[in-house]
């Protein structure tokens, strides 16, 4: 792995972009939207969020998780459509605007992260599901489960949420609960068959959904290392044995550092990010991709923000 070109790039992340010509703006806490009409112009940004708060920037991730997610959204559109329309440069994905569900589908096969955490506190209990006494850190579920969270603006927390919760605030039908449910489990079921043939386990995930009329689409992004938890296959079982972590790829690694090295946790102001932080993270990201894709990331340090405006304004956007 290249690097020394991470260390290059550190000086010319992307934290945010200025194109106000594309249309109306939303941020989010990693992407730039742009709405005309009904496409949306996603720009997938060097942006670090973990617990609620935006941190730093990490040398080439928005171009890592804008490629790795539509690789997905290509092996899986034969199990739920997607939005995407065009991919005109490597941070940047056009897609159909769609009616968005105020829910994140979190699927999981594994009692680790957050729900860990819960469970140990005695908090788990939000998702309305049984989770019997005893059970170990990063043990395997019988069968995955879905623990949903609203989706909170940014600069405000989403919250753990049960169906029953969601059914009687009317965040979504019966018909239409029924239908994300469905979507979410295939959906990571493909993921988790393809992650096993890379060596790697897709341990849990979130799912966005919309809607255009009646047709549901996933949305916003699918199986990245911001949006879901890989760990290394063969080490599993030796590595849960013995209760030591799994080797993660994932963002986990960003939030264990920060309880552990500098105990935060999502309250009070964030620590400084050191650039080895960084510049460790890119590398675990870029392992996942090319561990994923099977196609190693040529990596071209320099101003971001410029190639954007060149490939939107070739493509005809601006």
């Amino acid at each position: 792995m290249n690097t020394s070109a991470l260390h290059a790039q550190l000086p010319h992340t992307l934290r945010q972009v200025n194109l106000s010509s594309l249309g109306t703006h939303y941020q989010g806490k990693v992407r730039d939207t742009y709405r005309r009409g009904d496409r949306l112009i996603l720009v997938t940004t060097d942006r670090l969020s973990a617990f609620d708060h935006v941190l730093t920037t990490i040398p080439f991730k928005g171009e890592v998780l804008n490629r790795l997610a539509n690789f997905w959204f290509e092996r899986t559109k034969h199990v739920v459509p997607n939005h995407v329309l065009e991919i005109p440069d490597p941070n940047v994905t056009v897609a159909r605007a769609c009616e968005p569900f105020a829910i994140e589908m979190v699927v999981r096969g594994y009692l680790t992260g957050s729900l860990w955490r819960d469970y140990q506190k005695g908090t788990h209990t939000a998702y309305g599901l049984p989770f019997p006494a005893g059970l170990r850190k990063d043990e395997v579920f019988p069968e995955p489960i879905i623990t949903p969270s609203t989706k909170a603006q940014y600069g405000k927390h989403d919250e753990p949420i049960s169906e029953a919760e969601i059914l009687a605030r009317g965040l979504a039908s019966p018909r239409d609960w029924a239908r994300l449910t469905e979507a979410a489990k295939a959906l990571f079921a493909e993921g988790q068959k393809w992650a096993r043939t890379r060596g790697l386990i897709l341990v849990d995930t979130k799912y966005e959904f919309g809607k255009v009329g009646d047709d549901l689409y996933v949305i916003d992004e699918i199986h990245t290392p911001d949006s879901s938890r890989y760990w290394v296959a063969d080490e599993y079982e030796a590595r849960f044995s013995k209760g030591e972590d799994q080797r993660m790829l994932d963002k986990e690694n960003i939030r264990q550092w920060l309880i552990r090295e500098r105990n935060f946790s999502g309250h009070g102001t964030p620590p400084p990010i050191p650039d080895e932080v960084r510049v460790d993270l890119a590398e675990k990201y870029l392992t996942a991709f090319e561990r994923i894709t099977g196609t190693e990331l040529k990596l071209e340090p320099g101003d971001v923000h410029a190639r954007i405006e060149e490939n939107l304004r070739a493509a005809g956007y601006l």
